[in-house]
């Protein structure tokens, strides 16, 4: 018998936070079905020329990963779509020269990104904004070569992009 009850009870809290259907254990709560991504454009001055593409792709991947939302092509009750506007390096920590034949020189370099996002919510137009810019940046050691790290600088700020996109988004914040 108390078996019995504990698996009613397990079944009825399962039932309950499935509720309708809209809200998900990641915060998401939507009731829109589909989603649009075109591929973003890369309107930045410097950065790997695929590096809209890569946006694109991992921007598609966290969604299909944390929501149930069904990627189309066009048309999707939610769309996204973008560029990618800014790729700069910026010095930080200047650092003084240990004597007078060398110069001064920042010890970091500050790589920053920008995303300008415009979204469509077609099931409750409050939620849509247009050409809302997204940035983030890694620093890193001026004794690092910039083409051995680009690579996982870029990754570490698209992450945070995309959160901040998916947070602004089906997440609502």
């Amino acid at each position: 018998m108390k078996t019995y009850k504990a698996l009613l009870m397990y079944v009825s809290m399962a039932l309950l936070c499935q509720g309708c259907g809209i809200y998900s254990f990641t915060g998401v709560a939507i009731t829109a079905e589909t989603i649009s991504i075109p591929n973003f454009y890369n309107d930045a001055d410097g950065g790997p020329p695929d590096m809209a593409q890569i946006f694109t792709n991992k921007l598609l991947d966290y969604y299909q990963q944390n929501t149930n939302l069904i990627r189309v092509e066009e048309d999707g009750e939610l769309q996204l779509e973008g560029t990618v506007t800014n790729y700069r390096l910026t010095p930080v920590a200047p650092s003084a020269a240990q004597n007078n034949d060398q110069i001064d020189a920042a010890a970091l370099t500050r790589l920053t990104i920008t995303v300008s996002v415009s979204y469509v919510n077609t099931t409750n137009a409050d939620f849509d904004f247009e050409n809302k810019t997204f940035s983030f940046f890694e620093d890193f050691d001026n004794n690092q070569n910039l083409t051995s790290i680009e690579a996982e600088l870029i990754d570490r700020i698209f992450d945070q992009v995309i959160l901040d996109i998916f947070n602004a988004t089906v997440a609502n914040w």
